[in-house]
Formats: structure tokens, C-alpha cells, sequence
């Protein structure tokens, strides 16, 4: 057993590990190509994310979906540079809407330099990701547009909130369906297709990419509460700070207050009264928040829906042959689900 790439993959195949090595090395050379400018600075800012390592978990799965085909194809590195620059390419914009301070343990880009030198990065690896994309043929150029409208839209749905008569929770996994699941949704429907796998794997590891990014996503948003900045990369709580209503809160907020729960009511207050950046107090009642959060009944609930939707992106694997390739997809379930315990 081998752990393979940043993300942790545990796998049992030294013909896989081989390959996916081998992938993985190549998708990271063609980003240092990729990140490169004329103008020494863009390539500085380009490539601050990049350097700061990350878990490479679409190009990961580019690779395995891969392995139902021609894992070789000549399409398929392209694709996983494609997909890893556009998720680098929101990062920087993410961090701008979010105001945030670190990502990947190190200084966000917006906070290194400004906000726009962020944006404007930003665009620059979309354009990148796009100029690659042009070569993988009109129908990679039409599954990657679906996805970025898809994941535009779940960002914009998350800026303006649910309307009155929805349900919150639903809003919140419609966002992260955009924002999350249809990249990496769409690694494994690149993987797959520039791989010339048959239309069925297609589709089954495109759902499945689709299940294990809500999965991914929650366990973030869990994640933002339970661990310290030296797990996650990030300050913790940032999500809590800023106002963005992730699942442990809504969670919360869906059930009634309950004395009887160690901290509900007290928790309750500090979460409707915000932490605004201009109160001396702030920082102690932020820290006191996460403390009462991480003992609390929905944290344990939005982990429960992790493992759940772990499992669900496991049985979608159920028609694939039974293969290396399809063992490390539902170890990629297990990892998923396990980062929150």
C-alpha cells in the first residue's frame, strides 16, 4: 500500500501507483508551464497558489477515470491542467469575496498584494486553463463551459442567499453543487473521455465525481470549525467570521433552541451577533464560538452527511469492473469522509 499525491490516496496496485505517479508528476510540470509569464510578476503571482501545494484532487481523479480507457491518451495530463488551474483560478477569487487571509497555510494572494492584483491572477489562469483546453477538441471545450456556468451560478446563488420561501439547507447543497461538485464532476468526465472510455464509465464516474464533491465540500465546511490552521491551511473559523452560512450552521439554525444542549443558547447569541471587525471584542467571542461549535450536536450531524454522501459516490461505482482503478475511486471515498473525524 502506497500513498499517492498530496491528497493521500492509499494505493494497493504498483502497476496503478505507477501510472497515477507518473500522471501526477506530469500534471505538476505542465502547471509550472502553464503559471509561466513574460512578466516575471504575473508568473510570481501565478504560481503563489500553485507552490503552496494543495491536495490535487481533481487531476487525481482525471487520472483514475482514466484508467477505464487509454490511460496514456494523449488528452488526459492536458485535462487535469485544465481543471487544476480553473479550481486555482477561484481560489483567488474566492479569497477576494471572502476577505481572506491565508489559504494553504500561507498568506492569501489578496492579502499578500491587493485585491486586484487577486482578480486579475485570477483571470489569467482561466485564460490559461482555456488556451489548453482549446487543443482537447469542442466537446472538452463544452463539458468544461457547462461546469464553469455551473459553478458561476452556485457562487452567485451563494452571494445573494436564499429567497424567503426556500429551504436553506437545499440552497446551501444547490451552491456547493455549482461551486464544488461540477469540477470535479468534470475531472472525471475529462479523465474518462480523453481516455476514449465507453459512454457508460463516462457517465458513472462523472456522477460519482458529482456525489464525492458535495461530500469534499461539507467536509470542509466541517473542518472550518473542528481544526486549527495548521490542518486545514486556512484560519479556522473563517467561514463563521465572515457570515457564510455553511451546513454545521444551518443545521443549527433548522432546529430549535435547546437548553438542554451544553452551549445552544449561548452559541445562538454569538452567531447572531456577528464578529465584526471593528469590535475590540471580537476575536474572544469568535474563539469561544468555534469552542462551543465543536461540542456541539450539528457539527456531529453535518459529519454524519459526509459519510453519507461518501457512501452514496461509493455505490454509484457499483456498475464499473471490478479494477485497480475503480478500488482507489472508493478509497477516495473513505479518505473524503475520514478527513472529518
Amino acid at each position: 500500500m502506497t500513498v499517492v499525491g498530496p491528497f493521500g490516496l492509499s494505493v494497493h496496485n504498483q502497476a496503478l501507483e505507477a501510472d497515477v505517479q507518473i500522471g501526477l508528476a506530469a500534471v505538476e510540470q505542465a502547471l509550472a508551464e502553464a503559471t509561466k509569464s513574460d512578466v516575471p510578476f504575473i508568473t510570481v503571482t501565478a504560481q503563489h497558489l500553485k507552490e503552496a501545494g494543495g491536495k490535487r484532487l481533481r487531476p487525481l481523479l482525471v487520472l483514475l477515470a482514466a484508467q477505464f480507457g487509454d490511460p496514456n491518451a494523449p488528452g488526459v495530463v492536458p485535462s487535469a491542467v485544465v481543471v487544476e488551474l480553473t479550481h486555482l483560478a477561484t481560489l483567488y477569487h474566492d479569497d477576494v469575496m471572502d476577505e481572506a487571509v491565508m489559504r494553504r497555510g500561507t498568506p492569501s494572494a489578496n492579502a499578500r498584494w491587493d485585491n486586484s492584483v487577486a482578480i486579475l491572477t485570477g483571470d489569467f489562469l482561466f485564460s490559461r486553463a482555456s488556451k489548453i483546453l482549446a487543443d482537447l477538441g469542442p466537446q472538452a471545450v463544452r463539458v468544461q463551459a457547462d461546469a464553469f456556468e455551473r459553478l458561476v451560478t452556485g457562487q452567485i446563488l451563494e452571494t445573494a442567499g436564499p429567497r424567503p420561501e426556500d429551504d436553506p439547507v437545499q440552497h446551501y447543497l444547490d451552491v456547493i453543487s455549482g461551486k464544488t461538485g461540477s469540477l470535479i464532476a468534470v475531472s472525471g468526465h475529462l479523465g474518462a473521455l480523453m481516455a476514449g472510455a465507453d459512454e457508460s464509465v463516462v457517465n458513472v464516474v462523472t456522477q460519482y465525481g458529482e456525489r464525492i464533491g458535495t461530500a469534499f465540500q461539507i467536509a470542509d465546511d466541517v473542518l472550518d470549525i473542528a481544526s486549527d490552521s495548521h490542518e486545514s491551511g486556512k484560519t479556522p473559523g473563517t467561514d463563521l467570521r465572515e457570515g457564510v452560512p455553511t451546513l454545521p450552521e444551518l443545521l443549527l439554525r433548522a432546529s430549535a433552541p435547546d437548553p438542554s444542549v451544553p452551549g445552544d443558547v449561548r452559541l445562538r447569541e454569538l452567531l447572531d451577533a456577528g464578529f465584526p471587525a471593528d469590535d475590540p471584542a471580537a476575536d474572544e467571542r469568535h474563539a469561544e464560538a468555534l469552542a462551543l461549535f465543536r461540542a456541539h450536536p450539528a457539527l456531529a450531524r453535518a459529519r454524519e452527511d459526509t459519510l453519507r454522501y461518501s457512501e452514496e459516490a461509493r455505490a454509484l461505482l457499483a456498475p464499473l469492473p471490478d479494477c485497480p482503478a475503480k478500488s482507489a475511486l472508493e478509497g477516495l471515498c473513505d479518505v473524503v469522509a475520514l478527513r472529518t473525524m
